[in-house]
């Protein structure tokens, strides 16, 4: 038996059926089925099967073969040190768009990671390049039918998205897709747009080829390239303005009316940001049917909007005092979070809502999308303003895992410097409102220990951590 590789076990699930079969922390994982396993992706798929064959190693030297019973979607049990139980795939291009070339000196390395992998694509949804895989990977894609493959692609110039990555391979692009398709899998397609680039004739080339591989590829999005202060020495690109970001809108609104009529779907969609940049309204929440992008920033306001709005109708709740509450938000969606304050400040007569649109000084002020906003741009921007008894942080601002900013100030750290209570509030826009209104307000990450005289007048109430 050949045994590429051998994987450290580094935890069992109390109660599974590793743990009953005497499989302990620290033995080591040789195969199942009588194969080796590389990576997570062997793993979940040769667990698979209701009856599976495991050969493991003790510390001491023994090899142990153990046979399972279970049910075909049961979990074994086993846990592992890395995610993927190997090294996430870096990034092989130099793209002259790329948003991680253009971040401040000293920031954290785990930021600074590019990572270009194809497994992680399939497990949290990043979009790969597919530059750095052979017909050996593409292939694998497909026996483990991992699907949806969310792809870069920027264009299908295979010339120009060689230029544009700085990657010779770059330009296989158009067979990898074809691949994709005949094998059924689905696809979702992102082009980060560059001016004087790849907008213009070269998206309508893209969308157009994109398309003929319906209903395979679900979904294109459309994004402005993002640009930070932090340039120098890079590849020379122009942000989207009104005008141009209106020119942008108009040509994907007349491509989408086609694609309609032909596929039956809008199948392109442009981020938030081209139309907050041309001071449009964003299309309502039908306009992005299945919301395939919303990481991407695509749909995310008619999606919020929707959700604030159904919860509203349905609501009933008394608000029995006055309570003082402050939002913090990105420049670009704030004039959207204004209107839903004000609708329900003209609800309750006793609730006061304080607004702040954080403008970007970490990246730069071209930068507004909330996700990029930081913990000390709050902090400069926020402190001796009137911030009522909590100040919510929508969760996009932060670490997934973590209470902390992109410029590592923590909630902690923010709940001390501005003095009041601090609550992070999922993105969706049922939560914002039962986090503006206090309903089952739980979840408050950190508080100021004691109270002032200003907050004790107020009503509001802090606790400790």
């Amino acid at each position: 038996m050949q045994r590429e590789k051998r994987v450290l076990i580094q935890g069992v699930t109390a109660g599974s059926l590793a743990q009953e079969a005497g499989i302990e922390k620290q033995d080591v994982l040789i195969s199942i089925n009588g194969k080796p396993v590389a990576d997570i992706l062997d793993y979940r798929f040769l667990i698979c099967d209701e009856e599976i064959s495991i050969v493991i190693e003790k510390p001491c030297g023994e090899e142990w073969e153990i046979e399972l019973y279970k049910d075909a979607d049961e979990d074994i049990g086993l846990e592992f040190d890395k995610p993927l139980m190997d090294v996430p795939r870096t990034c092989r291009n130099k793209c002259i768009f790329c948003f991680m070339d253009q971040l401040p000196p000293g920031m954290r390395n785990t930021l600074r990671f590019k990572d270009d992998d194809y497994r992680l694509s399939f497990l949290e949804g990043n979009y790969v390049t597919l530059t750095n895989i052979g017909q050996d990977d593409l292939e694998r894609i497909i026996r483990y039918r991992l699907s949806p493959v969310n792809i870069s692609v920027h264009t299908t110039n295979g010339r120009l998205r060689e230029k544009m990555l700085n990657n010779p391979h770059a330009g296989k692009i158009n067979g990898y897709l074809r691949r994709l398709h005949d094998a059924g899998l689905d696809i979702n397609c992102q082009i980060v747009l560059c001016k004087g680039i790849n907008d213009g004739a070269e998206l309508e080339r893209t969308i157009d080829d994109l398309s003929q591989l319906h209903p395979s590829v679900k979904s294109i999005s459309v994004v402005p390239v993002g640009l930070t202060k932090y340039r120098e020495g890079l590849y020379p690109l122009e942000g989207f303005d009104r005008e141009s970001s209106m020119e942008v809108i108009n040509q994907v609104k007349r491509i989408q009316g086609g694609l309609k009529k032909r596929l039956g779907t809008n199948l392109v969609y442009i981020a938030d940001e081209f139309y907050i940049n041309a001071c449009v309204d964003i299309p309502g929440y039908k306009h992005y049917e299945e919301f395939y992008q919303l990481e991407n920033g695509v749909g995310m306001t008619a999606l919020f909007t929707h959700q604030f709005n159904n919860y509203l109708k349905r609501l009933k709740f008394s608000l029995n005092e006055k309570r003082t509450v402050s939002v913090v938000t990105g420049k670009a969606p704030s004039r959207y979070m204004q209107s839903m304050v004000d609708r329900l400040t003209g609800m309750y007569r006793d609730l006061e809502v304080y607004l702040y649109p954080i403008e970007n000084c970490f990246f730069g002020t071209g930068v507004t999308v909330t996700g990029l906003v930081t913990g000390r741009d709050i902090i400069e921007q926020v402190k001796g303003r009137n911030l009522g008894c909590e100040l919510l942080i929508p969760n996009v601002m932060l670490k997934s895992d973590q209470d902390i900013f992109l410029d590592d100030v923590t909630l902690e750290q923010l709940c001390s410097e501005l003095g009041t209570a601090v609550k992070r509030v999922e993105n969706n826009g049922r939560e914002f409102i039962k986090a503006v209104l206090g309903i089952d307000n739980q979840g408050i990450h950190y508080c100021v220990k004691r109270r002032s005289e200003v907050e004790q007048a107020r009503g509001c109430y802090s606790r400790e951590t």
